[in-house]
């Protein structure tokens, strides 16, 4: 087996997930794409580890998920109860739970008038660039699309630890037939050292009875 021998032999990857971006995403899968599911967090990992594998020549044994973080804003009990969002909070933090992935959750900002997410985006790029530094990671994995991480990648950039991008560009139309569309950043792109589409990689490799795909989903 070839190793690379700019890397250690056991890659260490941090994964952080904008869980905003990440429900956008997931829920274009399930009801506007062809797969008709949501994204599979043990899938995706799996999925993750196996890209990193190829790039550095390597055997996906070799890479591990050593931390995984998501961040997304909450609403308050009475809010989600009002909601009758409940059950789907609870889904989620199962669903997390048994990926191994610790979540972070910071209230909305909640007025009569409507619901913001706020410090989000802050606080992810907090978290990711104090754990970069004191644990060492090698590789370091950003599920986001908001050109607001920029910053943050620069300074990951700086400590030497490789930064992917996993990103998605997707458009449709919903029942009314009002075009909808998600976009990554192009300057996220263009900061990160691996920038990956999702739906370009499951588009093109979906056709194939590709495994590492079909686990991504279900």
């Amino acid at each position: 087996m070839n190793q690379s021998t700019t890397m250690p032999s056991v890659l260490r990857i941090a994964i952080f997930y904008d869980g905003t971006f990440f429900d956008k995403i997931s829920k274009y899968f399930k009801f506007y794409h062809t797969r008709a599911s949501y994204i599979n967090f043990n899938g995706l990992h799996e999925f993750i580890r196996n890209k990193i594998a190829e790039r550095y020549s390597t055997d996906a044994a070799y890479c591990h998920v050593v931390e995984s973080h998501f961040f997304r804003g909450r609403f308050s009990f009475a809010a989600a109860k009002l909601a009758n969002a409940l059950e789907k909070d609870r889904i989620l933090d199962q669903h997390l739970m048994y990926a191994g992935i610790q979540p972070h959750y910071h209230p909305m900002k909640e007025t009569a008038e409507k619901a913001e997410e706020k410090g989000i985006d802050t606080w992810l790029s907090l978290e990711a660039y104090d754990m970069a530094v004191h644990k060492g990671f090698d590789l370091l994995v950003l599920f986001a699309g908001d050109q607001d991480f920029v910053p943050l990648i620069r300074k990951i950039n700086s400590l030497g630890t490789r930064v992917m991008v996993l990103g998605a560009d997707v458009e449709w139309e919903d029942n009314t037939g009002r075009r909808n569309w998600i976009n990554t950043s192009q300057a996220l792109i263009n900061e990160s050292c691996y920038p990956i589409m999702l739906n370009h990689e499951v588009d093109q490799r979906g056709n194939r009875n590709d495994s590492i795909i079909d686990g991504l989903f279900g």
